[in-house]
């Protein structure tokens, strides 16, 4: 499930909800107003706003943000261009998740939420105040052309809702979604997640006097219902979001205490050094570091010095989210498709001397699909999840069973050249052998070569290194880097050999998975499944992930599924940090208190201009 989390000792009821009170006619849908996948609901019928917010805090000012590379589109839905940062500003959801929660939303353009027993179905009743920026109402027919234009132009979308079959009016404010499994209790729970559009507007006519056609990119500020509207747009430089006084939604609990800046101002850099310098010059007001050599030494400027910039480590947004990051081979390349070749490039990756001569030490290697959270398997299987793994045994690795995964541990030059030793061997069963300095097919002579296709030079300072140690074995990969628009189409057609990837899970995985590993979406461009990864057993064990009926059987399949990946040695895994680094100019306050599994930002943040 792609964006939600988990707490310890929860206990999972069969409808992972809180009830609206009962409508008099029993054969009536019982109405909620939210739901949750994992625990009950915190939050009560008749809540006035959660409790991570400051429910004073004052409307207006500027906030200034930044962003790399360039945008061409402020359509929301197509997957096409490059999308401008914060257009979601403009749209609401059908729910909104709670912060403090593991996985739980609560009404926005929907009061309320049902579904039967058995959740073959959900029906979402939209609000009667529910409007759009022009004033006429969000009806049924808008959800039921988001979501099906959703699915038609966003391939993730198609697969992340490829068990929802059909949308449906079922009432003056009702939508009925229709799924073709049942006890999916997820599904609910991420159809509140699509932006809902507006029909009539997409279906009209544009300020050229030409028909708008949703299936396209466009630069026209689109209508949409939610806090912000778009005010002013220069194409793939700069875009500005003003609050809206009139916007429906404002006085709702789910909304109160939040959006609270009175314009949202991004402004897009080619290149990341420039982009900092940019922050530090003060253009921009919120940083968010990345690299852990310049959080180290890079913040020595009179603001910083003298507290007009402060800086953080936030541990919030981690807490409930697991990273792979990695470099990631395409097995859509022949070159890749063995096991020990791809095991063979991650003993030529030496992580530790890295992390000490570029990092200073302070990252971790990655050594999950679900590193950092609970769900990371460890040790080996036992209990429930060897139970779910003996049910698949003849479509995985035996070697989940045996022997637990590890990276290769370098930092000095012996255990460098015995790594490099081990991936020779590994090569070699293979079938490549060493001729003079090059790694070549035993058969044909063809040399093993490949590039690393990156989208930006700020991270080529670890790669470098990796093609560098590489080339000792007889390997010749290259690095090449392309602009952000290149970089996504070529991304999308998985037109590369090898990319730098970072996967983000959750406390409560489920459908997203079909998208990144699922056979299905191997050949579907667009999709996540940048690995090319089309295998039996890590379908089987999706699908126990996704109808798994309780905490403990989710946990298990998880874990099972991230074993079995490890196993199959699809990534160079890299590394991660649990906190997250900010930086921002002191023109702000927020709440005391973040809330549980996010930085609040900038939702919950508000101008100290605002509060004068």
């Amino acid at each position: 499930m792609a964006l939600s989390r988990l707490k310890a000792g929860l206990v999972v009821s069969l409808f992972c909800l809180l009830a609206l009170p009962a409508p008099s006619n029993a054969d009536e849908p019982q109405f909620r107003i939210g739901t949750a996948i994992l625990g009950d609901l915190k939050y009560q019928p008749g809540f006035k706003h959660f409790d991570y917010v400051n429910p004073d805090a004052p409307k207006g000012g500027e906030l200034k943000l930044s962003d790399d590379g360039t945008f061409d589109t402020l359509n929301p839905v197509l997957l096409k261009g490059n999308p401008v940062s914060g257009v979601g500003l403009a749209f609401d959801t059908l729910l909104k998740h709670a912060d403090d929660e593991i996985s739980s939303s609560y009404g926005l353009l929907a009061e309320g939420v049902s579904y039967p027993d058995d959740v073959s179905s959900a029906t979402f009743r939209l609000r009667t105040e529910a409007k759009w920026a022009d004033g006429t109402p969000v009806t049924p027919d808008d959800v039921i052309f988001s979501f099906e234009k959703s699915k038609e132009l966003n391939p993730f979308l198609a697969s992340y809702y490829s068990h929802v079959t059909r949308a449906e009016k079922t009432g003056d404010r009702d939508v009925t979604f229709s799924f073709d499994v049942k006890n999916n209790r997820e599904l609910p729970f991420i159809l509140g997640d699509f932006p809902v559009v507006s029909k009539h507007w997409w279906e009209g006519t544009g300020p050229d006097g030409k028909p708008r056609d949703i299936t396209r990119t466009t630069l026209e500020p689109v209508m949409g219902s939610g806090p912000y509207k778009i005010v002013s747009v220069s194409p793939g430089s700069t875009i500005r979001y003003e609050l809206r006084g009139d916007y429906w939604g404002k006085n709702l609990p789910v909304n109160v205490g939040g959006n609270n800046f009175g314009a949202i101002y991004y402004t897009y850099y080619a290149d990341n050094d420039v982009q900092f310098e940019g922050f530090r010059a003060g253009n921009f007001d919120f940083w968010q570091e990345t690299s852990a050599s310049r959080w180290a030494t890079g913040y020595d400027f009179p603001a910083a010095k003298d507290g007009r910039v402060k800086r953080e480590e936030v541990a919030n947004p981690l807490r409930a989210s697991g990273v792979m990051q990695a470099l990631m081979p395409n097995m859509r390349r022949d070159q890749f498709k063995d096991p020990r070749v791809r095991e063979a490039l991650n003993y030529a990756f030496d992580f530790e001397e890295l992390n000490r001569s570029i990092a200073f030490n302070q990252y971790t290697r990655v050594n999950s699909y679900f590193f950092g959270t609970k769900l990371a398997s460890s040790g080996l299987p036992q209990g429930e999840e060897l139970n779910l793994l003996n049910e698949v045994k003849d479509k995985v690795p035996p070697e989940v069973f045996t022997t637990p995964y590890t990276n290769p541990v370098g930092g000095d030059p012996q255990k460098f050249r015995d790594n490099l030793r081990q991936a020779v061997a590994l090569f070699k069963d293979a079938g490549y052998v060493l001729r003079g300095n090059q790694m070549v097919n035993a058969q044909t002579g063809q040399p093993f070569t490949f590039e690393i296709l990156l989208n930006s030079p700020f991270v080529q300072k670890w790669v470098v290194p990796y093609t560098q140690n590489l080339k000792k074995i007889g390997i010749n990969a290259s690095v090449r880097i392309v602009d952000p628009s290149q970089y996504i189409n070529r991304l999308r057609s998985f037109d590369y050999d090898m990319i730098w990837v970072a996967l983000g899970q959750t406390l409560n995985p489920g459908n997203e998975q079909l998208d990144f590993w699922g056979s299905a979406s191997v050949n579907r461009q667009g999709s996540r499944n940048y690995a090319g990864i089309a295998d039996p057993g890590i379908d089987a064990l999706i699908t126990k992930v996704i109808l798994a009926k309780d905490v403990t059987e989710k946990d298990a399949s998880t874990k099972a599924l991230d074993r079995v990946l490890l196993a199959h040695h699809y990534v160079v895994p890299l590394f991660y940090r649990m906190s997250v680094n900010i930086a921002y100019w002191d023109k702000f306050e927020r709440p005391p208190q973040l809330p549980e599994y996010s930085l609040g930002f900038p939702d919950l943040w508000w101008s100290k201009s605002a509060a004068k």
